[in-house]
């Protein structure tokens, strides 16, 4: 290189690997994944220094093999939990074409392993400012699990899912995939599972330490949602005081629990979004 050359970016650097890649048998959905991450690199050129999702480092490696639905084992032999996703059918698949094989770098907030030895992290590979969970988001293969705290990182997932709904692809092809709050059989036939459901919110009631959204006239039989009192404060801060919730439409995600009628437990306040009035909502 002379004087007068310029060194190529790091986005120009990844460019010409993603051209190189896209030639070599058995490397298409790589290929994919990586053109994803071009888009946001690209999308981010102008975008403020400091990303969202840019937490503190929590070391490097390579990805060995995966484990399950949202695990990869590193080749040092750590086991990495991808957080902020809950897992859909083609999520392990997506993992294991995608990242075997690749040098990752992780970040998080808190690098202790959970009960299963497993270490939670957010996901870089390669030169890409944007996650690999935003990646599975917006390709369809990973449903947001709403666990991020952080409102500008969880905005971001929010947004890279919402783009996946919006072009129905992958998981959000099925129009099965979001529950209609009228139909509370369908959702307690997925007990047990990480849902996500859209209804009018037809009550509010609370019931000594816990607030209820009810969906349904029979309160027995129809979907609700449950609300601790010790995390109502957390919804007020967001602007969103649980009464207010009367008479409008909401998207909820969660685990469904219950026996005569469905039950989502609200834990976290990224589990309850506000519809808007002219956004399509999912038919009985």
């Amino acid at each position: 290189m002379t004087e007068c050359e310029e060194a190529p970016s790091p986005l120009a650097r990844f460019a010409l690997r993603v051209e190189g890649s896209s030639t070599s048998p058995g490397n298409v959905k790589r290929t994919t994944f990586l053109l994803i991450a071009a888009t946001f690199l690209l999308a981010s050129r102008h975008a403020a220094l400091a990303a969202p999702c840019q937490f503190e480092s929590q070391g490097e490696g390579r990805v060995a093999a995966t484990v399950d639905a949202r695990s990869v084992r590193l080749d040092d032999g750590r086991e990495i939990r991808l957080t902020g996703i809950e897992p859909t059918a083609t999520t392990k698949q997506a993992l294991t074409s995608q990242l075997v094989g690749r040098d990752v770098t992780l970040r998080g907030t808190d690098d202790t392993p959970d009960r299963y030895g497993r270490q939670g992290a957010l996901m870089f590979v390669a030169e890409s400012d944007t996650s690999v969970q935003a990646m599975l988001l917006a390709q369809g293969d990973a449903i947001v699990s709403a666990e991020i705290a952080d409102k500008d990182c969880a905005t971001v997932l929010m947004a890279a899912e919402a783009e996946a709904r919006r072009q129905k692809k992958g998981n959000w092809a099925d129009p099965s995939a979001i529950k209609n709050a009228e139909s509370p059989d369908d959702i307690l036939a997925g007990i047990g599972r990480f849902m996500v459901v859209e209804g009018k919110v037809l009550s509010v009631r609370q019931a000594g330490a816990v607030t209820y959204l009810n969906f349904g006239r029979n309160w027995t039989r129809g979907f609700a949602v449950t609300i601790s009192r010790r995390i109502v404060p957390a919804f007020e801060s967001a602007g969103m005081a649980l009464k207010s919730l009367e008479n409008r439409r909401v998207r909820v995600r969660g685990w469904v629990e219950g026996t005569t009628g469905p039950r989502i437990d609200v834990r976290l306040v990224g589990q309850v979004e506000l519809l808007g009035a002219n956004e399509p909502g999912v038919r009985p």
